[in-house]
């Protein structure tokens, strides 16, 4: 399976994207479902974090406390590393099951931290979309309701936009309106089928 991974940061507009990617018949896998889907009320991992951390990270209907689990691991890297240790291999699974599956030349792989984690090593192709940071930070004020300094402290949190752009093979400038992306994807779209056909011709 061909796969590209589909990258950038916070209100860059990923979302839209893969929207678009889906509306043309691509499968999407998104790798923040997966980071929630291990951890619904019921699985091993959920009874895990409660164990180590105690009960106060779950809600009253037995769910996963999202905003009491990140305080905790906020300032405690040894809580951080014992939180990734358990979750990333379940996710890694939890994704490699459904691109395996995915129907079609290629599946795109969505993901906030592709490349802050072994997750770019999964796919042939990264895909960057790009905003200006004042662009990044009004749109996520909008969407989300926080204000701008949470905001620039999240993208202070992640890969520097330059090394993105750099580790990009290819970019989506999403600096416009919601209807000039549409014709970007669909020019990566046909790039991308082409690559996925001479791939699968190659491993004849």
């Amino acid at each position: 399976m061909f796969i590209v991974g589909l990258t950038g940061g916070i209100g860059s507009g990923k979302s839209s994207v893969a929207e678009c990617f889906a509306r043309l018949g691509i499968t999407v896998v998104n790798a923040d479902t997966a980071s929630r889907k291990v951890v619904e009320p019921g699985t091993p991992a959920l009874q895990a974090i409660a164990d180590h951390f105690g009960n106060a990270m779950l809600l009253p209907d037995g769910g996963l406390d999202r905003a009491a689990l990140r305080q905790r691991i906020f300032s405690d890297p040894a809580a951080k590393d014992w939180l990734e240790k358990l979750l990333h291999p379940l996710i890694a699974q939890w994704i490699d099951t459904r691109l395996t599956a995915a129907p079609g030349p290629y599946a795109i792989l969505e993901s906030p931290l592709l490349l802050e984690t072994a997750q770019h090593r999964r796919v042939n192709r990264v895909l960057v979309v790009d905003v200006a940071e004042a662009l990044q930070i009004a749109r996520a004020s909008t969407r989300d309701a926080n204000n701008a300094a949470q905001i620039k402290a999240i993208i202070a949190s992640q890969l520097p936009r330059s090394t993105r752009l750099a580790r990009a093979d290819d970019v989506i400038d999403n600096s416009g309106a919601l209807r000039d992306l549409a014709p970007q994807v669909e020019a990566l779209h046909r790039k991308y089928l082409a690559m996925a056909g001479a791939e699968m011709r190659d491993e004849r």
